[in-house]
């Protein structure tokens, strides 16, 4: 269950999107990108993604409407025909282009002949059946006025006339327009205009067709009045009294002429907009009758497409809808109603609405959890969308689905928190959370601080930690502040923000020199946030120029302030608790490099560069606030009163200036553990009055000695003359986890503890002394106290019992907080522990400590390693979990070289090993997570969610779990002619384009202008073929076309050489009849 690896689906915007096309018929959207990549769209929640070989850009897109068929044409002069007709699309046919470049494609409706314009000019024709090219070829020297000198440019448009098939209009740069008769080879009309040409558009009669251009206007041209057009206006253009010409505007980039049966045309156009516009926004343009609406957009506009009720370009269109594809979003406009609203669009593409800094994948969630979500999530659509339903609906979903909820957190740059149903290879939002509400706005006037001191997204999510079953929600920023939410269904207003101010940045000196007083707090736990420790003076505001100081350094200030106005909280994750750290010295607080909350104990537990802190949510207490040195094997903690840290010490004279409270989103990921704060520190401890804190000495139980993890890699540096202060001086905490565990040797019974993992290595593990009766948890505080300290594993934590079973952490069932108190529910549902051994040291538990090199798995408590493994050598770990599978749980590791790997429990050995993604991008090693029942995802680009399966039993189910794109759908018949139009020719042309271009008439095309590559489309699904018959006549066919490939260039050669000769021959013969009746001396 655990061999099977395939990538699943892709959610999201396409990035850098370059092209788009539509069927009428089949009611299905693509999507081509600048990357090579086509993304399908059919109705919400049906969405496909294919990538072309070579990642070049495409730059057309044309459907075989109603064939369940796609050409796409890509910046490298190659055409693709693909096959829709299959849950998975794959390429049927190539075609390369060697000599010219493709500038623009046409493909008429039920045509097989595809129309390629090219750089040079010249229009060449391919069947798209066989995708071979036809002898017949328009040359520009043909199409354009034998008298003119000039090259006319690139060909920018092709279309045939709606009436009549064998009419081409062909549309040059340079502003030429030629109506080419497909059967006399020749040009009936020339249309000649100053400006550059971008697109054409015919009427439906084909009398008359528009054309945009550069300088911002639209010229409308009569069929048979070439020598001027009949009309050219400026649309965004501002008149001039005196009669001269409008001021030229930015190009008209695209324009479409829409015809209805009752009622005017539609004219839709893109760009066009004044020069004097500066700073406006992308508009797109609709000009029905005398009335013109410009809906402005909040992305440039790739492009833009007409939606009609015929796919019949001879009939009234019937427009009813536009799609706008932008830079970062999609748009479709409603064209029937007043005011042209959009439809509100049912596909997950706005994960990039913010950027996503972090993302967690949850897997079997408890099944209460997506409607108690959605039902909140429900009161923050917008409203104002059409009220019809969305117009692209074809596809169906797929049979087979899974039959677990699972959830995705998307955490974002802006603070935003996204909570997604991504159930049955779907994504559909359905919670946002803003945080950045809980802190006060920077008004204009007051003092804005600099670049230096706040970041551009000060309130960027970059870790989060989330106990499904009591939904209690925990979120780090890179503020260096924690806030800890929990769910309610019922409206309620704060009046003041809980606010708990920790000081974690402390000085390695003052562990030896003691001072005495305790004149500040290192925990402020106010119910606002302007109160002091002692509640007598207010926190400065920590934009403002005050300090704490004498020297005029920032002390004792946070780097964000917390709101004192009432705050409105709607149902859903409302606030419990903000924790910030604060400033020391001048210093900033560092980054929380680690974050875990567990609802069972009350407990939210950060940790840093400088230490870790531990804090009761329910009380609003800080329990414990340690550093890092302190860890390892300095004097006993308990053995200090707590003080203050030295007033007066300040960084050397370099290092006066301002500081920034966060150094950017952007650098976090590699800065944060590779250039942590190695300043100097000293513990503090402040506790409550009623709070009993024990404390016991450090004792080291055993040292599974995990290689070091960062050898030279990129993430971190190391040095072999680092000191032992100085090693424990930038050492993070990793890894936090809450356990019920077996930790001391001469222990029988599991007890609450916490597991710290840290970057150089190391394990430690706290006991936690929760009070027992739940009727005294509000009165009583959590004591804590130092068990043991290991050193493994850094990454991730877990234990199992004696049957090989995941312990899970000790939960709380959810209950409303804001509920009546008869209504509320307060159980706390843990999993049983595995039964104590009657035996003295006979093991029960086993601890899975996996690092960035090892894996090992120890014994509990006799705490002997019995197991382990290294997972790589040249490379390291990013990201590893201990996930649990339809059979059993193992350990999922992805490491930096790109190969994703899975480790059986407990015995460590390999049943996975694929080389997948190499790490290009930062970005994919902040998001990739794995989850239980083997799914995984990662953010492939700013904008688009990957997620793969590595599990057996999803890859085979995957083809019932996919949608079909292809249905069968009767074509619309073909507009009724009329009895007039039909008696006198007055209805469409028909026009036989197999006499005109097939070979017996055209010939055949030179075989160096295009290289035909067969593709593996037509071989879905033949996993066996290429040791099977169908593989030995795949070879056999290949290598027929190879022979004929071979063949045809023989033939060209020998026609080559049988041209040659013939020339030697009639020059020969020109020779002799110049000499024949000459006499010899007349030579």
């Amino acid at each position: 269950y655990l061999s099977g690896f395939c990538v699943t689906v892709r959610h999201g915007f396409p990035y850098q999107p370059s092209a788009m096309a539509f069927d009428p018929v089949q009611k299905i959207l693509v999507i081509g990108t600048q990357s090579g990549a086509l993304r399908l769209f059919g109705r919400a929640g049906l969405e496909c993604y294919c990538q072309h070989e070579g990642n070049s850009a495409v730059i057309q897109l044309q459907f075989l409407i109603n064939e369940g068929a796609l050409v796409s044409a890509l910046s490298d002069d190659s055409i693709h025909l693909w096959n829709l007709r299959q849950k998975i699309p794959a390429i049927l046919h190539s075609l390369k282009f060697n000599r010219e470049r493709i500038t623009f494609c046409h493909l008429p409706f039920q045509s097989k002949w595809l129309y390629i314009g090219t750089e040079r000019g010249n229009i060449h024709i391919v069947n798209v059946e066989s995708f071979t090219l036809s002898g017949y070829v328009i040359m520009w020297n043909k199409a354009i006025e034998l008298s003119s000198k000039n090259h006319p440019g690139p060909v920018v448009h092709i279309s045939d006339n709606p009436m009549d098939e064998g009419k081409l209009l062909i549309g040059f740069e340079c502003g030429i327009v030629v109506l080419w008769d497909l059967r006399s080879k020749k040009a009936d009309y020339r249309y000649s205009y100053d400006e550059a040409i971008h697109s054409v558009a015919w009427h439906h009669e084909g009398k008359q067709f528009v054309c945009s251009h550069s300088d911002g206007t639209l010229t409308t041209w009569n069929v048979r009045s070439p020598a001027k057009p009949a009309q050219i206006i400026t649309p965004h253009g501002k008149q001039p009294r005196d009669g001269r010409k409008p001021d030229p505007c930015k190009p008209i980039l695209k324009v479409e002429y829409k015809t209805a049966k009752a009622g005017e045309p539609f004219m839709v156009l893109s760009g066009g907009l004044s020069y004097d516009t500066v700073g406006r926004r992308a508009c797109l343009t609709v000009m029905h009758g005398k009335s013109t609406a410009v809906l402005e957009m909040d992305y440039p506009i790739v492009d833009f497409l007409t939606l009609c009720e015929t796919p019949y370009p001879n009939d009234y269109q019937e427009p009813y809808a536009v799609v706008v594809l932008l830079e970062k979003d999609l748009v479709v406009v409603d064209l029937a109603q007043t005011g042209y609203p959009s439809f509100e669009n049912p596909y997950p593409l706005s994960i990039h609405e913010s950027p996503v800094t972090c993302c967690e994948y949850f897997a079997d969630c408890p099944a209460e959890l997506i409607p108690a979500l959605y039902s909140v999530g429900s009161r923050q659509k917008r409203q104002g969308y059409s009220k019809k339903e969305w117009p692209i609906s074809g596809g169906n979903w797929g049979q087979g689905a899974q039959s677990y909820p699972e959830i995705i957190i998307t955490g974002h740059a802006d603070g935003s928190v996204k909570f997604w149903d991504a159930s049955a290879l779907m994504l559909q939002v359905l919670y946002k959370l803003k945080t950045a509400k809980v802190f006060e706005k920077v008004t204009a006037k007051e003092e804005k601080p600099s670049p230096d001191v706040v970041d551009e997204d000060p309130f960027a999510i970059h870790s989060l930690s989330w106990c499904p079953e009591s939904r209690v929600l925990c979120l780090a920023a890179v503020s260096a502040h924690v806030i800890v939410y929990r769910f309610s269904k019922h409206e309620v207003t704060t009046e003041t923000v809980q606010l708990l101010e920790v000081r974690m940045q402390c000085e390695l000196n003052d562990v030896d020199s003691l001072e005495g007083g305790g004149e500040q707090a290192s925990a402020v736990s106010t119910p606002g946030a302007s109160s002091s420790p002692q509640g007598s003076t207010p926190q400065p505001h920590p934009s403002s120029s005050s300090t704490s100081s004498s020297e005029g350094l920032r002390d004792n200030v946070p780097c964000l302030k917390v709101r004192s106005s009432p705050l409105k909280q709607s149902p859903g994750y409302q606030v419990e608790l903000v924790i910030q750290l604060l400033w020391v010295s001048g210093e900033p607080p560092q980054q929380i490099s680690s974050l875990a909350v567990n609802s069972a104990y009350g407990l939210v537990v950060l940790g840093n560069g400088n230490g870790v802190a531990v804090v009761d949510y329910l009380q609003k207490t800080l329990l414990l606030n340690v550093t890092t040195a302190e860890m390892h094997g300095l004097p006993d903690p308990h053995q200090r009163q707590p003080r203050s840290p030295r007033k007066g010490r300040h960084p050397s004279g370099a290092n006066l200036h301002k500081k920034s409270c966060m150094p950017g989103l952007s650098i976090f990921c590699s800065e944060t553990l590779k250039k942590l704060h190695s300043s100097h520190f000293s513990n503090i401890f402040v506790l409550k009055p009623l709070l009993s804190l024990s404390l016991s000495s450090f004792c080291p139980l055993w040292a599974p000695a995990l290689a070091d993890a960062r050898d030279g890699s990129f993430i971190h540096s190391r040095s072999s003359s680092m000191g032992s202060i100085d090693r424990e001086a930038r050492e993070v905490i990793s890894s936090l986890h809450f356990f019920e565990t077996l930790s001391r040797k001469n222990e029988l019974v599991p007890v609450p503890s916490l597991w710290l993992g840290t970057s150089l290595g190391t394990v430690l593990a706290i006991s936690l002394l929760v009070p027992s009766a739940s009727e005294l948890r509000l009165q009583q505080a959590v004591a804590v106290s130092f068990l043991v300290r290991l050193k493994g594993g850094i990454l991730r934590m877990a234990v199992m019992d004696s049957t090989g079973s995941l312990v899970p952490p000790a939960c709380e069932s959810w209950y409303d907080p804001n509920a009546p108190e008869e209504e509320r529910e307060r159980t706390r549902s843990r999993r049983p522990t595995s039964p104590s051994s009657s035996q003295e040291n006979q093991d029960c538990q086993y601890a899975v400590v996996c690092s960035e090199k090892q894996a090992k798995v120890v014994a509990l408590p006799s705490q002997n390693c019995i197991y382990d493994h290294n997972i790589t050598e040249t490379s390291f770990v990013l990201r590893a979990d201990v996930v649990i599978m339809s059979a059993g749980i193992c350990v999922a590791c992805f490491c930096a070289n790109g190969h994703i790997m899975t480790l059986s429990l407990p015995s460590l050995r390999p049943l996975l090993d694929v080389n997948y993604l190499p790490l290009t991008d930062m970005r994919i090693a902040r998001t990739f997570c794995f989850s239980n029942l083997g799914q995984a995802l990662y953010l492939t680009s700013p904008m688009e969610i990957q997620r793969l399966t590595y599990s057996q039993e999803t890859c085979d189910n995957l083809q019932e779990m996919l949608g079909e794109l292809f249905t069968p759908v009767e074509t619309p018949e073909a507009p009724n002619r009329g009895f007039f139009k039909g008696l006198f020719g007055g209805g469409a042309q028909s026009l036989d384009r197999e006499d005109l271009f097939g070979e017996l008439a055209a010939g055949r095309a030179s075989r160096s202008l295009a290289q035909h590559i067969p593709g593996p489309g037509s071989m879905e699904g033949m996993k066996g073929a290429a040791s099977g018959v169908v593989g030995e006549l795949a070879r056999a066919r290949i290598a027929l076309d190879e022979r004929g490939q071979k063949l045809g260039e023989l033939e060209e050669r020998t026609a080559a050489m049988m041209a040659s000769a013939d020339a030697f021959s009639r020059h020969a013969h020109d020779v002799m009849l110049k000499y024949k009746d000459k006499k010899w001396y007349q030579l």
